[in-house]
């Protein structure tokens, strides 16, 4: 029994890790496999939102006001981004870095510090509301707090990943996907390919920021450091994702993505199990992201041949 327990608050841990991650592969699907574009400056955008939610939830605001203005904030980050590509000609892969490194100045000047605890301050998981929502008394409690986190984790997901798909199919949306498939498409429609761009990052990194904020919120502090190898996480969970239900039609993109997250991670908790300390966590991913994407560049190369 008490083995039952410890693989179940394994997998609880795994499935809380990947929930909060999806939201930032969410912002990485638009930007890697929609738009085309290599944004690093999700390595910023992440700590951006964390920075955000830190500060103001010291400050009284309501948590879930925090999510918000997270997403806001990293939506003006991704204009930034794209602004700096499209309208001062620089590289993508260059205005990333470049939006990056300020980011990290910038962090730094909205948190004061490296390092800011929340821990004895109400959150989306920690709250008034909530205690009054579901008191000792009620039926299942002990269930119910031991799962609070997976519940409230997945209808955050759940509902940003339906906003994702319902955006994806409005005109802007299209117009997203046509500038990464075939910009002249989108010129020949009398359309500024340059502002879908800019339009497409901003909203990518706000989901990156707001990925960040429920990051900072579950942790319990800001540290400043949190979004070295975001890039590398979102993208091995949209290539794992992708890659696993490529041939299913009816498996949207962005359910996918979830799933590639939650399996990205139980394949860390996995590693971590299996003897390799914590510390070695950014190895981990390197050395998963590096099989991953030579596992998928082996597949289209068959598939090449196979044509």
């Amino acid at each position: 029994m008490a083995y039952l327990n410890i693989l179940l608050d394994l997998a609880t841990g795994v499935i809380e890790e990947g929930l909060v991650y999806a939201i930032l592969a969410f912002g990485v699907y638009i930007t890697y496999r929609i738009l085309d574009f290599p944004d690093l400056s999700v390595d910023g955008t992440f700590p951006l939102g964390g920075a955000v939610a830190a500060v103001l939830i010291l400050k009284g605001v309501n948590p879930v006001l925090t999510l918000v203005l997270a997403f806001i904030a990293g939506t003006l980050a991704g204009t930034l981004t794209g602004i700096i590509h499209v309208k001062f000609k620089v590289r993508d892969l260059l205005s990333g870095i470049i939006m990056m490194t300020a980011l990290y100045s910038i962090n730094l000047r909205i948190a004061g510090r490296s390092n800011v605890a929340i821990f004895d301050k109400d959150t989306i998981f920690e709250n008034a509301f909530l205690s009054k929502l579901i008191p000792e008394t009620a039926k299942y409690y002990d269930i119910i707090k031991r799962y609070e986190t997976v519940i409230i984790l997945l209808l955050i997901t759940l509902f940003m990943k339906l906003l994702l798909d319902f955006y994806l199919k409005t005109k802007s949306g299209y117009l997203l996907r046509a500038v990464g498939d075939n910009d002249v498409l989108v010129t020949s429609l009398a359309k500024d390919k340059g502002i879908v761009k800019i339009i497409g990052l901003a909203l990518a990194n706000g989901f990156v920021a707001l990925s960040g904020c429920i990051y900072t919120q579950k942790s319990g502090f800001f540290e400043i450091s949190t979004g070295t190898g975001s890039i590398v996480i979102g993208l091995a969970s949209v290539i794992i994702g992708i890659n696993l239900f490529k041939r299913m039609v009816k498996v949207k993109a962005t359910t996918a993505v979830i799933i590639g997250t939650i399996i990205y991670k139980a394949c860390v908790s996995l590693a971590i199990a299996l003897g390799l300390s914590p510390t070695d966590m950014k190895l981990i991913t390197a050395a998963l992201f590096l099989i991953i994407l030579i596992l998928s560049n082996d597949r289209k190369r068959k598939v090449n041949s196979r044509a």
